[in-house]
């Protein structure tokens, strides 16, 4: 027994890459081609070219996104055009803007890679044995 055929065009490929490359989830990507999600999920097991662009997206995606967060998190500078204007006529000043360190960037950043030494909630272990016992005060024996 045949089902349905698919709905999968080689040109997905190329467009889930890029979508991923936007920030999309597999939700996303699903919307994006009018089908359920379970329907990604076949195209990644039968269309290796499509379940690839996936992974390449998704991962330049967020590769990128981790390098400016180490950017941000250690600071950075890069050229930067300041236009001023001097007797009616611009004037263009090449400059170099510095960023400085984040401490947010840099908190996020560790807590992300180093979370065992880094996160907020600490897990502590107690041991040992806790004993008590109640006694009468003398007067009321």
């Amino acid at each position: 027994m045949v089902g349905r055929p698919s709905k999968y065009k080689p040109e997905y490929a190329e467009l889930a890459f890029k979508l991923c490359l936007l920030s999309a989830t597999d939700k996303d990507i699903a919307n994006f081609f009018g089908v359920d999600v379970a329907t990604i999920n076949r195209w990644k097991q039968s269309q290796p070219e499509f379940c690839e662009s996936l992974k390449r997206g998704k991962e330049e995606a967020d590769a990128h996104i981790a390098d400016r967060l180490y950017q941000r998190a250690m600071g950075y500078s890069h050229p930067e055009d300041k236009i001023f204007q001097y007797n009616g006529e611009p004037v263009i000043v090449p400059t170099i803007k510095h960023y400085p360190p984040d401490t947010t960037a840099a908190i996020f950043w560790l807590k992300n890679r180093q979370r065992d030494k880094w996160r907020d909630k600490q897990d502590v272990e107690v041991s040992g044995n806790l004993q008590f016992s109640i006694k009468k005060p003398d007067d009321l024996t």
